[in-house]
């Protein structure tokens, strides 16, 4: 018999909680009142961006990497150079429409944890969260601040729900590894049942509706070849329709050992997910800013097992129609002995959460003051960068 604990259940598994697989990455998306999209890819584990973007002319750079310094780039002017694993988006590059900005960080300091970076990075505070404390997200924040935003369309996949949206706002979740198949008897049955209980009725109208985006995603003709391609995918269908701001996270970026082997198979996945959202939004492409952002950077030194351990500058990726591309962005701080954080990390000369600031102002066009004490409460923004175009 179907009982609603049952029903429920069900739903749950077909991705109305946050119930699901721990290795699958979350996606959430948010309707606005603008015709903008703003996409957040959270890149989970501390992404190297000086091997994802290499600084070849700095001087210090080859000795402090004899061998990751080695590997194969794409030069992208007589300073920068590009890893391989990202040379997909070299036409991105050549359009203007990707940017990097390296040495940024949020203000998280030393400990070098990724689940407090990672939650200071999304909650966008300038100081330590105690365990348990009360929180919510930037974009979450910045959705609240603005009349008119809706949650009509909000889904998150997998078990790891995105604190960078969490908050007031509510979020609808979607798996991609969920599946509900009901004959279109089992769904008038559904409907009938629970006609009259508004709980149940609305939990089975929202359970039905992930299923069919599901179904929806999988027919999209194998553009979504790979989880993070997957997901943005999905994201790219429902930007092209009532969402405006979309956020996921990407993991794999924790390169111990092995950096070489490693850390191509993670920019590979974020570069399948650019050009995925770049083929699937079309002409809203033009109208889209995408961040890709890291909890924090690693170390200039690589390791003795051909890795990199935590450190603290990272670098940003941004890409998109509405990007001042083809640039490298904000201050270099070089990589002498005298030039690196605590002696070991890329020193940080920019807080990444005014990079974010500063897109979503050129995007939105948000004052200045609700970024600096509501959304990112007490940052100081600075000059603006000129990412977005």
């Amino acid at each position: 018999m179907l009982t609603r604990r049952l029903f429920m259940r069900g739903a749950a598994a077909a991705g109305c909680s946050a119930a699901a697989a721990p290795l699958i990455t979350p996606v959430t998306l948010m309707a606005a009142p603008w015709e903008e999209r703003l996409v957040v890819i959270i890149l989970r584990g501390a992404m190297d961006g000086i091997d994802a973007l290499r600084p070849l002319g700095d001087p210090a750079f080859a000795a402090l990497r004899p061998t990751l310094a080695a590997g194969e780039a794409r030069g992208l002017d007589d300073f920068w150079a590009l890893h391989p694993a990202l040379d997909p988006l070299l036409p991105l590059w050549q359009a203007g429409q990707l940017a990097f900005v390296p040495a940024v960080s949020t203000p998280y300091r030393d400990k070098r944890s990724h689940f407090d970076g990672q939650a200071l990075l999304e909650a966008g505070t300038g100081s330590d969260l105690a365990p348990g404390q009360a929180r919510d997200g930037w974009l979450n924040r910045m959705l609240g601040a603005i009349p008119g935003t809706t949650a009509e369309t909000a889904y998150a996949i997998g078990q790891d729900g995105l604190l960078v949206l969490a908050g007031a706002a509510g979020v609808l979740r979607w798996s991609p590894e969920a599946r509900l198949t009901l004959s279109p008897q089992s769904r008038l049955l559904l409907e009938h049942m629970y006609h009259d209980d508004a709980l149940f009725r609305d939990a089975g109208m929202q359970a039905m509706m992930i299923a069919d985006a599901v179904a929806a995603e999988g027919a999209m003709g194998g553009q979504a070849t790979g989880p993070a391609a997957q997901l943005a995918a999905f994201a790219a269908e429902r930007l092209k329709e009532e969402t405006r701001i979309a956020a996921f996270s990407i993991a794999g970026w924790d390169t111990h050992r092995d950096q070489a082997r490693a850390l191509p198979r993670a920019l590979g996945q974020l570069a399948a997910a650019i050009g995925t959202l770049r083929e699937g939004l079309g002409p809203v492409w033009d109208r889209t800013a995408v961040l890709a952002m890291t909890e924090f950077g690693r170390t200039a030194r690589e390791n003795g097992t051909g890795g990199t351990d935590h450190g603290t500058g990272g670098t940003l990726v941004a890409a998109g129609g509405a990007i001042h591309g083809g640039r490298v962005l904000g201050r270099w701080p070089g990589l002498a002995d005298a030039d690196l954080y605590a002696g070991r990390d890329v020193m940080p000369t920019a807080d990444v959460r005014a990079v974010a600031g500063w897109a979503m102002r050129g995007l939105f066009g948000l004052d200045r003051g609700l970024v600096e004490q509501r959304i990112f409460p007490g940052l100081d923004l600075g000059a603006d960068p000129g990412l977005v175009a």
